[in-house]
């Protein structure tokens, strides 16, 4: 199916993407600014994977850096320079582009793209949740021996940008573009992982950008409860945040929340929500959703909590989830749990829906 993409759509996209997002994923002011702005300029659409032959070719339209970087800037003209500096490398057209995630600003990812180059955007995510890292979104081509990547990336104030290409391995160009969001002020616009669209849905979430937008309706409607009936989750715990550490290492924001309830609430985080516990132990660990939401029932960002705030913490099961079969390969556990320091990747397997 093709349709373009409307101004009913956007809220529920952020909204939903917030929830999805687990914690990352970005902002919802910063998600409603550049859906509203792609409308204002053009006219996105959204396809269905099948609208296009399986040797068609499609890129990853990311944002990579900490949610709690201090002085970041990405500009909707960031985001057009680093796709062109990925088009300029390729061996031929891309027939359209893709989210790496759902998230508050990133599953609108590819609206302001579409909407000035007239590429449509697929309903794909390289991944239905957010994560923190570049290869948990890169759909296990960091498998594929001979695969070779292209990166473009750009962003940054006057006195930060930077932009360039990086071509190479899928690990090493991800370290050198995750190394440019640092330079820039924490963030960077990416476009990379040219891949058949074939590969994206064997290996991604085809259907993420729908469900999304679905979960969104439900939760403006019902609040964080709806979202949580939606994924089959639920509120685990209600409390204020007695203790936070959040420190910014490798471009990725690391810490710890815990409130104040009778079982302790703890929730532990790389950008997005790692493992949660109660009374000690583990109540979820990622992919499992893990979700806070602020007092007013607002989806909040790690990144957004902070001591003497109230709030509530959703948990849905992976199971409920549109998940790429990379989230299941233990390897691209090893970095985040070298900095939490400890582990938590689930078993190796392939989800029933990969």
């Amino acid at each position: 199916m093709k349709r373009q993409l409307t101004h009913d759509d956007i809220r529920a996209a952020v909204y939903g993407g917030a929830v999805l997002g687990g914690g990352g994923g970005g902002f919802v002011e910063r998600g409603l600014r550049t859906a509203e702005l792609a409308l204002q300029v053009g006219t996105p659409e959204l396809w269905s994977a099948d609208e296009f032959a399986p040797e068609d070719l499609t890129a990853t339209v990311a944002l990579v850096g900490a949610p709690a970087a201090v002085d970041p800037l990405v500009l909707p003209t960031h985001l057009l320079r680093a796709l062109e500096l990925l088009r300029r490398d390729l061996p031929r057209p891309l027939a359209a582009i893709h989210t790496n995630e759902n998230g508050a600003e990133t599953t609108i990812n590819g609206w302001f793209h579409s909407a000035m180059t007239g590429l449509p955007v697929i309903d794909l995510a390289c991944n239905g949740r957010a994560h923190p890292s570049s290869v948990m979104g890169a759909m296990g081509l960091h498998r594929e021996e001979d695969y070779r990547t292209v990166q473009g990336y750009a962003g940054g104030r006057p006195y930060t940008y930077v932009d360039g290409a990086v071509a190479g391995g899928l690990e090493g160009t991800s370290s050198v573009v995750r190394r440019a969001s640092v330079e820039a002020g924490g963030w960077v616009g990416v476009a990379r992982n040219p891949v058949e669209v074939g590969y994206a849905v064997e290996h991604g979430a085809p259907g993420a950008i729908g469900f999304a937008i679905e979960l969104g309706r439900r939760y403006l409607a019902d609040g964080p409860a709806g979202a949580a009936a939606h994924l089959g989750g639920e509120i685990v715990a209600t409390g204020t945040v007695r203790e936070y550490r959040c420190e910014t290492r490798e471009g990725l924001d690391v810490g710890v929340a815990v409130l104040d309830d009778a079982v302790g609430t703890t929730l532990h985080f790389v950008n997005e929500y790692m493992t949660l516990e109660l009374d000690g132990e583990r109540r979820a660990a990622f992919p499992d959703l893990i979700t806070t939401f602020g007092e007013d029932g607002a989806p909040l960002a790690s990144a957004d909590v902070a001591v003497g705030k109230r709030v509530d913490v959703l948990v849905a099961p992976a199971a409920s989830l549109l998940l790429s079969s990379t989230m299941y390969l233990p390897e691209v556990y090893a970095p985040v749990e070298e900095l939490l320091g400890f582990p938590f990747a689930p078993a190796p397997r392939v989800p029933a829906h990969a």
